[in-house]
């Protein structure tokens, strides 16, 4: 029989703590500058041993803070159940170490009540994803995207009554633009549940949170902001400079099309990269650090491998 050794965390891994981590807006959460998201290379199709030496590098380093939505995989779903499996196997002892988010928003299953914002939806999906991560309660559950069509009242309530009934500790938005964000954090506000952080698509290629207000708002009123794409899914590495690499994501041309690098493009990446030998560090490096120096909590990087985790967290210290 072969049985995998039990995991059993660094015992140093918050000997770094007065550096890793930030104050999410005005609450009394601390996230780690960089946040494991686990949108990509934990489904199905990833090998499950490489996802938790991944999760395994990333605790023992201090990143206390996983991000998963309900259609993370693929398939949807599949990222919420291989963390469960992590759970039970590996995290178990740790929970309260653990600062664990999940979304609903997206769709998810089929007929009318398997998508977008509504309350019903929102309490089924954040049932079912407790279940797959083998969890009684999320520390953070976000709205994933904003719903035109269903009244904004009937969402954000319903977030206020998940954490009353205890199946959130807190609430956030994703993605919602920013008339929607002012309304909802004054709704939340008025309703004892403030709004602990807004994740956005932030990097150095897509600045739209900072053009459209949205980062400056946050800080104003002490919300906290988490940035996806931080690395604009790997051009802002060096994985681009030369062309596109046959292993690479931009080769499958699914999530990130070959048609994107234009010359005009790659002559922006060298001269980032650039700058960013200028100063003694990588391209990604550089770009998350940027990311930070606009007020930013956390960035949330995915990894294919440890050794990619390893590059990423540098900025951290």
């Amino acid at each position: 029989m072969n049985i995998k050794p039990q995991y059993i965390a660094a015992t140093d891994r918050y000997k770094d703590a007065a550096t890793i981590y930030n104050r999410c807006g005005q609450s009394g959460i601390l996230l780690p500058k960089v946040s494991l998201g686990f949108w990509h290379n934990f489904g199905y199709a990833d090998p499950y041993e490489r996802s938790r030496a991944i999760t395994h590098y990333a605790f023992d380093h201090g990143i206390t803070h996983f991000d998963l939505a309900n259609n993370y995989g693929p398939p949807y779903g599949s990222a919420e159940e291989t963390f469960g499996k992590l759970m039970v196997e590996d995290f178990k002892p740790y929970r309260d170490e653990l600062f664990i988010a999940t979304k609903a928003g997206y769709d998810m299953w089929q007929g009318p009540y398997g998508n977008w914002g509504s309350r019903k939806y929102l309490f089924a999906s954040l049932d079912q994803s407790l279940g797959r991560m083998n969890l009684d309660y999320v520390d953070l559950f976000y709205s994933h995207r904003y719903d035109p069509n269903t009244p904004l009242d009937e969402t954000l309530q319903a977030l206020v009554d998940i954490v009353r009934q205890g199946k959130a500790l807190y609430v956030g938005v994703s993605n919602w633009p920013l008339e929607a964000l002012k309304y909802g954090n004054e709704y939340l506000k008025a309703h004892d549940v403030p709004l602990l952080i807004y994740q956005g698509r932030l990097n150095m290629l897509n600045r739209a949170p900072m053009e459209q207000g949205i980062l400056d708002y946050c800080c104003e009123q002490g919300i906290g902001f988490i940035a996806f794409s931080p690395l604009a899914q790997g051009l802002l590495t060096d994985r681009y400079l030369n062309g596109i690499p046959a292993d690479s994501r931009m080769a499958k041309n699914y999530f990130l099309k070959r048609d994107l690098l234009t010359p005009e493009l790659l002559s922006q990446l060298k001269d980032y990269n650039a700058k960013a030998e200028s100063v003694g560090v990588s391209l990604a490096e550089y770009a998350l650090r940027w990311i930070l120096e606009q007020g930013a909590t956390s960035v949330l990087v995915g990894a294919s491998s440890v050794a990619q985790l390893e590059k990423n967290i540098k900025v951290m210290i």
